[in-house]
């Protein structure tokens, strides 16, 4: 590694900064600090200042976020710095680690060789001391972390995945949820959240569709701005929130054929349309960090694209806080999509389209620090970069506070409140997708209930992909939420009847035989995200897929990271399964816990009840129950359409015109819509009232209507206002989400609804990418989903 800097270097570090040597001094002698260190000073003057006094070698290392569950070591009950962590300070001057208390099989961290919320704090704690105490500035550490759906951490709460989280349609909840994941974060030393991912989810052969709010620009949006507010909170100097990373800038979630990370093709215009909306609305809310993307768009790499870094994030929506590069992906200008020569040219690519961090710590270091001395990029550059890292750093509070208290770790992490909140979103996850004759709710009356299936009782595919290694007795499987739901009263017996993919160790015949002698058979199946540890990974962890050998079992995992699926089937036997269990003649609810759509076709057709539960995390088996036994009447919608077959995709409802036809095999329409969910209740809409205010582009829209709550249970609707611009002078998209709500609405009663439209939810890009209103003719549609409208109105703009 680079050790010494020329006095050129040192030299050009004096000129950029030396007209305001002056005031460092003069502030150094007023009160014998370094004006860095004074906290009443301003921020600006205090990144200005220690800037300055900065080597280009201290610079470089600033930018770079190694790896961090190397970075210590466990000492019984506590933790200390590693001599790989202090290698890395005293030769790389590094200022932040990512992952450091992450725990999954890339990891090879387990229960064991990982940290306890109190032991991480401990740890955190030890680094911070080892920076502060022993480097020539005491410049503290940012450590980032994962956070999508829960700290990944040992110890931590894990809520359901973030496509759960937008079956919600809550946004005040999954702020809430936010909130409490950055707390735990945060008190065990962590800075930064990596969450929310804003990419649109319209391949669901994708593998990371899981961590994704599904395929609607508004919706996604509504999501990321819940995210960020609750990560950041008011403030991020106030010891309880995190900054918040989004992830993946951008178009990520569309790659060609389902394949993780590879190039997409989009449109300028659909770019700025639907795939930039749910970023610009979560730095509007405040956002201080963003994730560059591994693809490429148009044959640009997202992580070299000045276009979207500068001119649109930075200039156009006023970015101030810094660009991350996702793991590895500076290096991959040149090893992946070959825009660069060397590793110097990559750094050199990155830096100056606008990354300001190399996640991995590989992409700038010795490559950007000879960039540097080469000529390839200006110093004023890296000063903006560091700058950048900085500020966040001087506005945290870190170089007043950078410890954590263990204690409190140990008292607050995984809280009883935090386990309820669990629960909560978990429940207002599940999507009821089909009931018929209103086979749920279940009696809790029943002799014998049967449950069956390769997710029925197991902890790993109910929590999703980035999530850390959980004591069982954190986490409450269906069986298990089953029992606690009918107590001793009911008998429950359970078999695994197979596998998710494996076929060789199915018991197809024993499990019909146990559903036949039940009052209801409760068969749980869909897919995993579970990583084991014989699973080998590449540089980014993404999972690498790899033939089995003979004899040996088949992991479940078909979904999460680098899983991506040529078909949309469910794996093994697991159909096979269904079907014998349907044949007994007992009566048969199907609950799906998966991380994409799956093909439900043949269980659509044949099976009375079907719950969807993606992957709802520790709560998951607790809240299914609630639902199956009707102390939760379910009020979750579908943020992303389920096809019949692969043969549609792209299937999403906001398509663009014209209308498309169906199919010689079959219908052109999704299995189930985007939007669409059941619901215990039953409502009907009315009284649709429109009214229009001000011009074009300076217009209001005040849309009014009823919604009855018709049958004798209360229950939550969610009403969904949808938009068409009848005549525009580029293609617009069939229908647009504009406004939701989710409305709790009492047996029998009837509540007033009423969303406000301004010109920004009616604007179009038109022929010369100009952003307006264009006078004319719009449709309002209202209803309980994109397929399922009940109101539908014109209003004229002028």
């Amino acid at each position: 590694m680079f050790k010494n800097i020329s006095p050129l270097g040192l030299l050009k570090n004096a000129i950029v900064g030396g007209f305001l040597m002056a005031f460092s001094i003069s502030a150094f002698g007023q009160n014998n600090q370094a004006a860095y260190k004074q906290q009443d000073l301003p921020v600006a003057a205090r990144v200005t200042d220690l800037l300055n006094r900065m080597t280009l070698e201290e610079k470089v290392g600033q930018l770079s976020t190694l790896l961090g569950w190397e970075m210590y070591e466990k000492t019984g009950d506590g933790a200390e710095a590693s001599e790989a962590f202090k290698e890395a300070v005293q030769e790389r001057n590094i200022g932040m680690l990512w992952a450091t208390l992450r725990a999954d099989p890339w990891t090879q961290k387990t229960l064991e060789t990982g940290l306890q919320p109190k032991q991480a704090a401990i740890a955190t704690n030890a680094m911070q001391r080892y920076v502060v105490e022993n480097t020539r500035l005491g410049i503290p550490m940012l450590l980032a972390e994962e956070c999508p759906h829960g700290h990944m951490a040992i110890g931590t709460t894990v809520f359901p995945t973030s496509i759960g989280q937008a079956s919600t349609w809550n946004p005040e909840l999954i702020q809430e949820m936010a909130s409490v994941i950055a707390l735990e974060a945060r008190l065990q030393g962590g800075h930064i959240g990596y969450g929310p991912v804003l990419d649109l989810a319209r391949e669901p052969r994708w593998s990371r569709v899981e961590e994704t709010y599904g395929e609607d620009p508004y919706l996604n949006g509504q999501m990321g701005i819940a995210m960020v507010k609750g990560f950041q909170g008011e403030s991020i100097a106030s010891g309880v929130n995190v900054i918040s990373t989004l992830k993946h800038f951008t178009a990520y979630g569309v790659p060609e054929g389902g394949h993780n990370g590879t190039s997409v093709s989009v449109g300028e215009r659909e770019l700025h349309q639907s795939y930039l909306p749910p970023f610009k609305d979560a730095v509007q809310a405040g956002a201080l960090s963003v994730m560059t993307a591994y693809n490429s768009i148009d044959g640009i790499p997202c992580t070299s694209n000045g276009y979207l870094l500068n001119n649109v994030l930075r200039d156009d929506w006023g970015f101030d806080g810094f660009v991350v590069s996702d793991l590895g992906s500076i290096s991959g200008l040149k090893g992946s999509h070959h825009v660069a020569a060397t590793l110097e040219d990559a750094a050199q690519l990155a830096i100056n389209a606008g990354v300001d961090s190399d996640l991995g710590g590989y992409g700038f270091d010795e490559n950007l620090y000879a960039a540097i001395q080469s000529g390839k990029v200006d110093l004023d550059i890296l000063d903006q970069a560091v700058a950048r890292v900085l500020r966040l750093k001087f506005e945290m509070g870190l170089f007043e506070n950078p410890y954590v208290d263990p204690e409190l770790a140990a008292q607050k992490v995984r809280s009883l409140a935090h386990i309820a909140l669990a629960r909560r979103v978990a429940k207002e996850s599940l999507v009821l997708l089909k009931n018929e004759n209103a086979t749920l709710p279940l009696s809790k009356k029943l002799d014998k209930i049967a449950v069956i299936g390769p997710n029925a009782d197991n902890i790993y595919n109910q929590l999703g992909d980035y999530t850390a290694p959980q004591a069982n007795s954190n986490v409450v499987t269906v069986l298990e939420g089953i029992q606690n739901k009918v107590g001793e009263h009911v008998q429950v017996d359970y078999i695994k009847g197979c596998a998710i993919r494996d076929t060789t160790q199915s018991q197809i015949e024993e499990a019909a035989a146990l559903a036949a002698k039940a009052d209801v058979a409760v068969v749980v199946l869909g897919g995993s995200s579970a990583r084991d540890f014989d699973t080998e990974y590449e540089e980014t962890a993404a999972a690498k897929v790899s033939e089995t050998a003979e004899g040996e079992l088949v992991s479940d995992m078909e979904s999460g990271e680098g899983f991506d699926r040529m078909t949309l089937e469910m794996l093994g036997d697991q159909i096979k399964l269904l079907k014998a269990i349907h044949a007994t003649g007992t009566p048969v609810v199907l609950v799906t816990i998966k991380g994409r759509p799956l093909n439900l076709n043949w269980a659509d057709e044949n099976i009375p009840a079907i719950l969807n539960a993606w992957y709802p995390g520790q709560e998951g088996g607790n809240a299914i129950a609630d639902v199956l036994f009707g102390d939760y009447n379910p009020a979750g919608r579908l943020s992303i359409s389920v096809p019949r077959s692969v043969g549609q995709l792209p299937v999403y409802y906001n398509y663009k015109n014209p209308k498309r036809h169906d199919y010689v095999e079959g219908s052109a329409a999704p299995l189930y819509a985007f939007g669409h969910g059941l619901s215990y209740s039953e409502f009907e809409y009315s009284d649709l009232n429109i009214v229009t205010e001000g011009s074009a582009q300076d217009a209001k829209v005040i849309v009014s209507f009823s919604v009855s709550n018709t049958s004798e249970v209360d229950g939550e609707e969610v009403v969904q206002l949808y938009i068409k611009d009848l005549v525009s002078s580029t293609v617009r998209p069939l229908m647009e989400l504009k406004r939701f709500d989710k409305v709790n609405i009492p047996a029998g009663k009837q509540e007033a609804i009423q969303f406000e439209l301004t010109s920004e939810d009616l604007q179009v890009l038109d022929s010369q990418m100009n952003q307006l209103v264009e006078p004319g003719a719009f449709k309002i549609l209202v209803g309980r989903s994109s397929s399922d409208i009940r109101l539908e109105g014109d209003f004229q703009l002028n």
